[in-house]
């Protein structure tokens, strides 16, 4: 019977003691309160079982400041975020990771009084406004999840303080501005995430200092650029790249040739050309993830093969081009042949004209010295 119930509330009474562990048995509970009363002790670790709770977190729950761990994964929640939540200073892990868009409201600066929080994941909801800068100050924090909201504004360079970054997750929602140079400072990142917004201008070479950096995600922007940075190549960890959907031009920096350590790599719809690097990820690459450039070639199927490999056969342009040309250029040479020809014969009947008067002269001079006057 207890399986079935969906409805807990146990509010206003004078329960003490702990909250047990088989509340965590009500599958199908959608609402529970237990406010004003007694208890004590810890939440049992069976409440995270309960993934069907619905209506608005309770503006309570700012009472439970020894609360380290809160978790509102896969849930049906909705309204806003409490403001009392920030009174939690003692929280290290809050998940909010949402699959059905209900959470709503705006993100209060003083999220940066958690100085303990290491996970913040507010994920796939309806959170508004822009990303609040004071949560630069919550520099124990490994985990920052605000993506698929409907973020604005540009992203504050305090979270380049996030020393002990690991993951930044802030796609799909609408935030502008150029990629802060400061990420290049987050020593430690090693998934980035800024896919889906309306970010513009160059990718900050910064970025390139990233050394653990393995995921790096930037498609479906307005990024532009004469070329790649050359420092995107020289990363040794990274494994996945994606620039897709974006404004870059030029050609592929020649640094990506000593990329051994990638194995996915997306740039599709952009605007650049000439060789792909001569690696594995290229060569194993799928066209749809290199399509829709100026042109591209080299060892992947669906590419015009490279140029310095294998000479490019005679088009039909070329072909038309000769079937017109050779005869001109063979009928040229007849003519030049000709006049070379009728010029010899000329020179040479001049100077038999010219030696004839010659010969004359010296026989009559042999005449005259033979003479002897008889």
């Amino acid at each position: 019977m207890m399986g079935k119930l969906d409805l807990l509330f146990l509010l206003n009474n004078k329960f003490f003691g702990s909250i047990p562990q088989e509340v965590g048995m009500m599958r199908s509970l959608t609402q529970l309160d237990l406010s004003s009363n007694f208890l004590i002790g810890p939440i049992p670790s069976s409440i995270g079982n309960l993934s069907d709770l619905t209506g608005p977190i309770p503006t309570t729950i700012g009472n439970l400041t020894k609360l380290t761990n809160l978790a509102f994964s896969f849930n049906k929640l909705s309204g806003f975020v409490p403001v009392e939540m920030n009174n939690l200073t003692r929280l290290t892990n809050c998940n909010y990771l949402k699959t059905i868009f209900n959470l709503y409201g705006e993100l209060s600066s003083k999220w940066g009084q958690c100085h303990n929080l290491t996970n913040l994941k507010i994920s796939n909801n309806k959170i508004s406004g822009s990303i609040p800068s004071k949560i630069g100050n919550t520099t124990m924090l490994g985990v920052l999840d605000l993506s698929s909201n409907h973020l604005v504004g540009k992203i504050p360079k305090d979270l380049g303080r996030l020393n002990s970054l690991l993951k930044l997750l802030l796609s799909n929602s609408q935030l502008s501005g150029n990629i802060l140079l400061e990420i290049g400072m987050l020593s430690v990142l090693d998934h980035c995430n800024l896919a889906a917004n309306n970010l513009n201008g160059l990718i900050p070479k910064q970025l390139g200092e990233c050394s653990r950096l393995l995921f790096l995600n930037l498609s479906r922007n307005t990024l532009d650029g004469r070329e790649i940075p050359q420092k995107l190549g020289g990363m040794k960890k990274l494994e996945t790249l994606n620039l897709s959907h974006n404004n870059f031009s030029s050609s592929i920096p020649s640094t990506f040739d000593d990329s051994a350590s990638l194995t996915s790599i997306v740039i599709s719809y952009n605007e650049l050309e000439g060789p792909i690097p001569n690696i594995t990820a290229f060569h194993m690459a799928l066209i749809v993830a290199l399509q829709n450039n100026r042109g591209f070639y080299g060892n992947v199927v669906g590419l015009k093969a490279c140029l310095k490999l294998i000479p490019n056969p005679p088009s039909k342009r070329s072909n038309q081009f000769l079937v017109i040309i050779l005869p001109s250029l063979l009928g040229t040479l007849i003519i030049i042949s000709v006049i070379v020809g009728v010029s010899l014969l000329l020179c040479r009947r001049v100077k038999k004209i010219e030696d004839k008067p010659r010969e004359a002269y010296n026989d009559n001079l042999c005449a005259i010295w033979s003479y002897d006057g008889k």
